[in-house]
């Protein structure tokens, strides 16, 4: 049960903001930020005082019902209709309790997406490859912006690491269940025999962080540069244009040479280095304010396998909430992404609400 002092709060606060909204007074720059807090309460307020009116109407029909003189007709629908107030109060719990959840402040953020081949040799690349496609065709059809930081091909079209950044409306939100461990079976091309192999690439999704959101002392970066280096140890150009950043304090390093601006190299390395800060920054956070055993939807651990795509079967599933979809070909395509987002965000918010 949710205390009415607080749903009180929550109904005081939408008609504050209402007057504060109706002002000709009100501060131009807060008038963003009052009207996105508006619009989010204006979702739940009616849903907030028929939780508060509940028990006074629950009283006046059980009332009705133990009523001796009151006739068999209207005590059939005064049940009926506390039948339904009681379904409806469940519906409006629930749908408080999610409202006062606290907010992810990352979930509104875009998103750096880092994908690496992992066991499996070529065929592993051959799969990250894959994968980064899959966001590619998500990002078109949600219309949003992938813009390629860095990318290390291998042979016959694989990718041994890439990395992007993706901009949109709550970006990180959608996409950062998606860190882990994703495994895929199937017969490569190059399996004479016929035998399916099981491969392996790791996906890890970072908030991208603003400098408002993290300051970095300069003093605590080492920078060095060098010349950028191709396949085979060629010389990708003749100036010292790759740069690796490494932050002394944590002893995080990122190295960037798809530029030939050394200036360009750096600005994406500090992109990715504080990505990579602000995650672990936010990590810490997270273990100091709760020592409960970690949720198992969204702990974002890259070493834990959260999906296998099976080509023989067409099915893909995620381990996480035992969920299979045999529409490997849309999911791959993109089409059927949502599914699986949508039931692990359901699952993650009843796992945040059982603690509650």
């Amino acid at each position: 049960m949710i205390p009415h002092k607080t749903i009180e709060e929550l109904i005081n606060k939408h008609s504050s903001l209402e007057k504060d909204l109706s002002s000709s007074q009100i501060d131009k720059k807060l008038f963003a930020e009052k009207s996105k807090e508006y619009s989010d309460l204006n979702e739940i307020v009616d849903d907030a005082k028929k939780y508060i009116s509940f028990d006074n109407d629950k009283v006046e029909l059980e009332k009705i019902l133990i009523d001796q003189n009151s006739d068999e007709e209207l005590k059939k629908m005064a049940q009926n209709e506390l039948n339904e107030l009681n379904s409806l109060h469940e519906i409006n719990e629930k749908k408080l309790k999610l409202f006062l959840l606290p907010k992810d402040e990352a979930d509104k953020k875009n998103a750096i997406i880092e994908i690496r081949a992992g066991t499996g040799g070529l065929e592993a690349s051959l799969f990250a490859s894959d994968l980064f496609k899959m966001y590619e065709k998500i990002s078109n059809k949600k219309k949003w912006i992938l813009e390629l930081i860095s990318i290390s091909k291998s042979e016959a079209g694989g990718l041994k690491e890439v990395i992007a950044s993706i901009k949109g409306t709550n970006i990180y939100s959608t996409l950062k269940y998606e860190s882990g461990v994703h495994r895929v079976q199937r017969v490569p091309d190059t399996e004479t025999q016929g035998r399916v192999h099981t491969s392996a690439a790791t996906v890890a999704v970072l908030p991208e962080a603003e400098e408002v959101d993290l300051k970095i002392n300069e003093n605590d970066l080492r920078i060095d540069v060098f010349r950028a280096g191709g396949p085979g140890g060629q010389s990708v150009n003749t100036t010292d244009s790759a740069v690796r950043i490494t932050h002394i304090p944590t002893g995080l390093s990122v190295s960037q040479q798809d530029e030939k601006s050394q200036h360009k190299n750096k600005a994406k390395g500090m992109k990715i280095l504080r990505a990579r800060l602000y995650e672990l920054e936010r990590s810490r956070i997270d273990q100091e304010r709760s020592q409960d055993r970690k949720s198992k939807i969204g702990t974002g651990d890259r070493s834990e396998r959260i999906r296998t795509y099976n080509f023989p079967q067409g099915r893909v599933t995620d381990h996480r909430i035992n969920l299979t979809l045999h529409k490997l070909e849309e999911f791959l395509e993109g089409e059927a992404f949502d599914e699986i987002v949508e039931s692990l965000s359901l699952k993650a918010q009843e796992e945040s609400l059982s603690k509650l």
